[in-house]
């Protein structure tokens, strides 16, 4: 089960984390932040799909076509996990060396974005009042990485649990027994 879930594991983190370099770099040569969070998002349900292919891989190949909804979800928590540490270290190796600037860029974007969009002053104070918390808890690598994390693993967690439901199947015998 260890081996399946890191190979697994590993491939949905070099995905993820291959296409957040290049939004990344992307970002710096056209700022349009929107574009990256799309592409981000959508590379994350792309890499996450090896959390289908792992587990039923697991069931199919390793545990005789059964596998509960506990061990399912357990499988597909941890590629979740190891795809989100690679995206993780990643973004911190990424920030702290390369784009160090990366709150002011994307706190100009943010308050240009509503600038362009209507808002007042006192809804453009309020958003950078928010930027300057977010760029504040930037300064601290621990933030970095709970702010980084909260920002792929709760949609791992998620995929998880939609392939724990469908790919759940108990065995023959025991389902035989319940039927009846």
């Amino acid at each position: 089960m260890k081996k399946n879930i890191l190979i697994f594991g590993l491939i949905s983190g070099s995905i993820v984390t291959a296409v957040m370099l290049f939004a990344t770099i992307s970002c710096y040569k056209d700022p349009d932040f929107r574009a990256s969070e799309i592409l981000g998002y959508t590379s994350m349900l792309i890499a996450f799909a090896f959390i289908f292919v792992g587990v039923k891989n697991y069931r199919d190949k390793y545990n005789g076509g059964v596998i509960s909804f506990g061990k399912a979800f357990k499988i597909g928590f941890f590629i979740a996990l190891i795809a989100s540490t690679c995206y993780v270290a990643a973004w911190l190796i990424e920030y702290y060396v390369f784009v160090p600037d990366f709150m002011e860029k994307y706190t100009t974007h943010t308050l240009t974005v509503a600038r362009e969009k209507g808002a007042t002053e006192a809804e453009l104070a309020a958003k950078a009042k928010e930027m300057a918390k977010y760029s504040t808890w930037y300064k601290s690598p621990l933030f970095v990485v709970l702010l980084t994390y909260a920002e792929i693993l709760p949609l791992g967690v998620v995929v998880s649990l939609i392939c724990s439901l469908i790919l759940k199947r108990r065995s023959r015998k025991l389902s035989g027994a319940l039927s009846s």
